[in-house]
């Protein structure tokens, strides 16, 4: 694990304890079933949301709404998560990621409860999750989808991760650094696998992350590129590479309009 893993992990267990003396897991498992029972609440399937886009020949866009990040500061200071979320639900995204992380990403699970309420397109939870506690309170503010990172989790864990997932009826997006993290991601069952190309230790990012890896991901697999597409040539790799599927968020966060920004890489 890298440095900030590290830190980001330990921070993550401590808010877990505090968490959990606030709101008792039994709470927030009735709230997700009940979540599941109404009709604005329930999953509104993310990976399929994914898959229509790609089957009408266009990019599966997981476009993200976050205000900071650890490497870079403030992305953007007039940070209105409903507004954003309208503004690439109308541009095409097929879906949405809400940080969700406190410490180090200024992130709030109201954030995401905004996005969500203000679309209709599904919304991953992007968040440091480690714990069932993480995915019944996913489930409970009306996320969609989780975001399992196999660089801070034992396959073991990832897998009771999955499956309690899966359960609540929610996607999981596994990803994946390397060569050794995608041996394990595909010991899972999702289908949804990112290959981010940010070097956690370094912080650098180049897209032949992904590239390299293509020749070890199953063809059934839905790739997500993530992390450093910034121009139209970008994305033209990609989708030359058979690559559809693109998690994007600060080159959206830094312009004025995110959707426009949004509707001019992909159109």
């Amino acid at each position: 694990m890298s440095d900030i893993l590290d830190k980001i992990v330990a921070t993550k267990k401590l808010e877990l304890a505090a968490d959990s003396k606030k709101v008792s897991l039994g709470n927030l498992r009735e709230q997700a079933q009940e979540n599941n029972r109404d009709a604005l609440l329930k999953p509104r399937g993310f990976i399929q949301a994914i898959e229509q886009k790609i089957a009408a020949g266009k990019a599966g866009v997981i476009a993200e709404i976050k205000k900071a990040s650890p490497s870079k500061g403030i992305l953007r200071e007039n940070f209105l998560p409903a507004e954003i979320a309208q503004s690439y639900e109308k541009n095409g995204a097929a879906c949405l990621s809400v940080l969700t992380d406190k410490d180090y990403f200024q992130g709030a699970n109201s954030y995401l409860q905004a996005a969500r309420a203000a679309c209709n397109i599904p919304v991953l939870r992007k968040d440091f999750t480690i714990d069932p506690y993480q995915i019944y309170e996913a489930r409970a503010i009306g996320a969609d989808a989780i975001l399992l990172i196999v660089a801070c989790l034992e396959l073991n864990q990832m897998k009771e991760l999955e499956a309690c997932a899966h359960e609540l009826g929610l996607d999981v997006l596994v990803e994946v650094h390397n060569a050794p993290e995608l041996e394990q991601a595909l010991d899972l069952k999702t289908s949804l696998l990112g290959i981010n190309n940010r070097n956690l230790k370094t912080f650098e990012v180049t897209l032949q992350t992904t590239l390299s890896l293509l020749s070890i991901a199953p063809k059934e697999k839905i790739l997500v590129t993530e992390s450093g597409i910034a121009t139209r040539d970008d994305v033209k790799l990609m989708r030359d590479h058979q690559i559809n599927a693109f998690l994007v968020g600060e080159t959206f966060m830094r312009a004025s309009d995110p959707g426009a920004a949004l509707n001019q890489l992909f159109s």
